[in-house]
């Protein structure tokens, strides 16, 4: 698999990254191992998870799969704090819960640091600076080598990265990770422009548009999916109204004039676009995560390319549009 430096830094990584989401809680240990080797035997490297993923479960289980199934040295572990299951604040990246957390996730997952260490979410309660210093601690105390942010807005990420360029000794921001895919392009209004102008890498979430883009909706929900349970429906249900469903018919027409899958497409398309460094995914079991990596030699036309941005262009008016034609 091709490797990406990981914004303006030394870091690369591979242009795909395997998602955790579900390991500890709908992906047992099995299936959870045949994905992991599975993903290093095809080149893949980054492997992303978070302290919130199955309250821990999924750092436990990579950390056991690390120590008996692939070698630490061969992966570029990507984990993030600052969510907590309280009802009344969502979010805490305090100093002393963002290191705390640190800590917790370097026991749970077996390993004296991790690659890439994210801030979850931003976090209005909390000084900004204060959440950024805690970065620098982690990374000077070889905690983390790399550090990052996910979920911030435009604003958000751009004051954070600036602020660690800067003075010296502060930790230049790496990676910033957002949902992006054909039917999620939000981020390419301030968040992926203040990315690119400042070297910090995108990994892209939900790049198959939480499932719909495989194409496994179209003729309803099938029982077995993310939409048809209880627990996952809400989550994918925003994705399922009649402008996705263009989407998803433009893709498929393209998908069939090339000869692969819908999901290819999709992920070849996320996968290529400017700024990008990887996109994480998400899979129940082995042979939906080989599907994915199917991709890697693929490379979609130019013509293609601009179809599919075209039909699937977001809205953006002032400020972006020349207000003075408005």
């Amino acid at each position: 698999m091709e490797h990406r430096h990981l914004g303006r830094t030394g870091l690369r990584v591979s242009r795909l990254g395997l998602g955790t989401l579900t390991w500890g809680r709908d992906t047992g240990e099995r299936d959870a191992a045949d994905q992991l080797k599975s993903f290093w035997e095809a080149g893949g490297s980054l492997v992303d998870t978070a302290d919130v993923y199955a309250d821990g479960g999924a750092e436990y289980l990579l950390g056991r799969l690390i120590e008996d199934l692939v070698p630490r040295s061969d992966l570029v572990i990507a984990t993030k704090a600052g969510s907590v299951p309280d009802p009344d604040r969502r979010f805490d990246t305090s100093r002393g819960h963002l290191l705390a957390a640190l800590d917790a996730s370097l026991q749970r997952l077996g390993t004296d640091h991790v690659d890439l260490w994210q801030v979850h979410a931003y976090d209005a309660g909390t000084p900004m600076e204060e959440t950024l210093h805690a970065l620098d601690v982690a990374v000077s105390s070889g905690r983390a080598r790399y550090v990052g942010v996910s979920n911030f807005c435009g604003w958000q990420l751009a004051k954070a990265a600036s602020w660690q360029l800067a003075a010296s000794g502060r930790t230049p921001l790496a990676s910033t990770q957002m949902e992006y895919s054909l039917l999620q392009r939000g981020v390419e209004r301030e968040v992926l422009p203040a990315a690119i102008d400042l070297g910090v890498g995108l990994l892209p979430s939900s790049p198959l548009g939480r499932g719909v883009l495989t194409g496994k909706y179209r003729n309803g929900t099938p029982a077995d999916s993310r939409g048809g349970s209880a627990e996952m429906s809400a989550f994918v249900a925003p994705y399922l109204d009649e402008t996705a469903a263009l989407i998803v018919d433009a893709l498929t027409i393209a998908a069939d004039g090339l000869a692969v899958s819908p999901l290819q497409v999709a992920l070849a398309w996320v996968r290529d676009r400017p700024g990008v460094t990887a996109p994480i995914l998400g899979a129940r079991n082995a042979a939906q995560l080989a599907a994915a990596l199917s991709v890697e030699g693929l490379t979609l036309p130019e013509e293609i390319c601009l179809a599919l941005d075209d039909v699937s262009a977001p809205l953006h008016r002032y400020p972006d549009h020349d207000w003075t034609t408005l």
